[in-house]
């Protein structure tokens, strides 16, 4: 197979599903045997918000893997990277890359453990769901870029590029690194509206200040890396950490409107919390960040303490409310009121 997608669930069964249609090679590997069969034997489902269709797929489970892979679409949850990747990377062809089709910055340990010429950088950000064994659900398009972590454009994402367009529209950019930062900032508001049974778009919508103050304090770690973090789908970083509020109200009016138009209403957060009773991937996506703020001296008081009320629902300990973004919003340094003024 030329493709593997490691992890065939929302986002890799979604890509996998369309490259397979677009008559690609491709092997799904999936740890949920389940999951797996019901691919075996009935194909893979997209339950699309413009079309639905089925595939027949080549599906096994992790310990059927062939000896050799070419390249890997990985789409396992952040915190499972690693293992991931160490339980495939002999097998990993010389000339074989790892396409981290993840939230976070996954790229980071992946290029670790195989090295910078074997990492391919991939954002993504269509919304999708796993629904039950063989079916997925594709709730709305999104942006989706790939690039080398160094910044080149090459022949071999190029090529890439091509096989994902099955999928749809599909970008090479030479700044991987501003995509995923920016989603960074986006994915604290996100989490962040996981704390309540309210959709993503109400949520931001009725707790503008905390949502935004939350994202700053995201970019402002990215800065004193000398990171300038790009926008997308409605999030422009730019506007965010504007210090005028009219344009960070306008900005959040188009953000809200694309959530509003979306099929997807609530996060994968707030499944993982309310809907498969699992843990989240707050720690991987934001303990780095935190990690970088300390060592940079850059205060992140609002991530600190959304990280921290995750964790208590996710032991049993806080129900998920909008009185949390309440209590979030109160965790704000002064720092953070006096630069938030005015945004409503």
């Amino acid at each position: 197979m030329q493709y593997t997608v490691f992890g065939a669930g929302a986002i890799g069964g979604t890509v996998g599903a369309h490259m397979v249609r677009g008559s690609e090679s491709v092997l799904f590997v999936d740890r949920d045997d389940d999951h797996v069969r019901a691919m075996q034997q009935h194909g893979l489902t997209i339950k699309g918000f413009a079309e639905t269709f089925t595939v027949p797929v080549e599906a096994i489970t992790p310990d059927a893997l062939p000896d050799r892979l070419q390249t890997v679409l990985l789409a396992t949850k952040a915190p499972a990277t690693q293992a991931a990747v160490e339980f495939f990377a002999d097998r990993l062809a010389p000339d074989g890359c790892i396409v981290s089709l993840q939230n976070g910055l996954n790229e980071l340990t992946i290029a670790r453990l195989v090295g910078e010429q074997r990492t391919i950088g991939a954002f993504v950000n269509f919304s999708a769901d796993y629904l039950e064994p063989g079916l997925i659900h594709f709730g709305g398009p999104g942006a989706f870029y790939i690039g080398e972590l160094d910044g080149t454009v090459t022949p071999r994402l190029l090529d890439l590029r091509q096989a994902l367009a099955h999928w749809g529209d599909v970008q090479v950019t030479d700044n991987i690194w501003g995509f995923l930062w920016g989603k960074q900032a986006y994915g604290a508001m996100l989490f962040a509206t996981a704390l309540t049974n309210d959709s993503m778009a109400d949520a931001i919508d009725q707790h503008r200040q905390v949502m935004v103050d939350l994202a700053r304090e995201v970019l402002q770690v990215a800065a004193a890396l000398n990171l300038r973090p790009l926008g997308f789908d409605g999030f422009e970083p730019d506007a965010v950490g504007s210090s005028d509020s009219a344009v960070v109200n306008a900005s959040l009016e188009r953000l809200i409107a694309v959530r509003q138009a979306d099929q997807k209403t609530h996060s994968g957060v707030w499944r993982d919390l309310a809907v498969r009773k699992r843990r989240t991937e707050v720690d991987a996506h934001f303990g780095p960040i935190v990690e970088d703020a300390h060592r940079l001296g850059v205060a992140v008081p609002l991530l600190e303490r959304m990280v921290a009320m995750i964790h208590e629902i996710e032991d049993g300990r806080r129900s998920l409310d909008r009185v949390n973004l309440e209590e979030l919003a109160a965790a704000r340094s002064p720092e953070g009121e006096r630069a938030g003024h005015g945004v409503t």
